[in-house]
């Protein structure tokens, strides 16, 4: 991690482990602005993006992508200014060569909150058509699908060893949303 003015080269920072052994995203990102690109276990880059927060940012990934967030590399910088974030994202984009799947194909899986209706069950699918027309009724499928999927969130971060404190937001889920808080 560095903290510079300059767009440095993606090739010559430092990557570090997205969870720490303690299970812990980066504390030293909090409330930091600045540019971080995103590895899978493999360490090929999966997505670059900027925040006014980084680690808030990539606690949002982390739970949006838990299998593709195992590595990363970040430029920081003291004071807001967008065009200095997007010309380092889009250099580092470049200078991979091709665009991320994060930044490209699957750019919605990596920036929006989680829809879990694309990822309803045969039988929550029937429950939820059942109920078609009926605004409430619908919203409580919506819930109970947004738990589960939540519950799987969940679980698969803890596979990984992850200590994060994790709260997603109630208000979405009558929406099929799913959203850190």
């Amino acid at each position: 991690m560095s903290t510079q003015t300059d767009s440095p080269s993606l090739a010559n920072l430092t990557e570090i482990s997205y969870l720490d052994e303690n299970g812990q995203l980066p504390t030293s990102l909090s409330g930091k602005i600045g540019v971080y690109a995103i590895f899978d276990r493999a360490k090929t880059l999966q997505f670059v993006g900027y925040s006014r927060d980084v680690y808030l940012s990539l606690k949002q990934h982390l739970v949006r992508q838990p299998e593709s967030c195992y590595w990363l590399k970040v430029q920081t910088i003291e004071k807001p200014n967008r065009t200095i974030l997007e010309n380092t994202m889009n250099s580092w984009i470049a200078e991979n060569a091709t665009t991320p799947v994060g930044n490209d194909a699957d750019k919605v899986k990596w920036t929006e909150a989680i829809d879990v209706k694309p990822l309803m069950t045969a039988e929550e699918k029937q429950n939820y058509e059942k109920v078609a027309g009926e605004e409430l009724a619908q919203s409580k499928v919506l819930k109970n699908i947004a738990r589960r999927v939540e519950a799987e969130i969940l679980e698969t971060l803890k596979s990984r060893g992850c200590q994060e404190e994790i709260r997603f937001n109630p208000k979405l889920k009558d929406n099929g949303l799913l959203d850190l808080k």
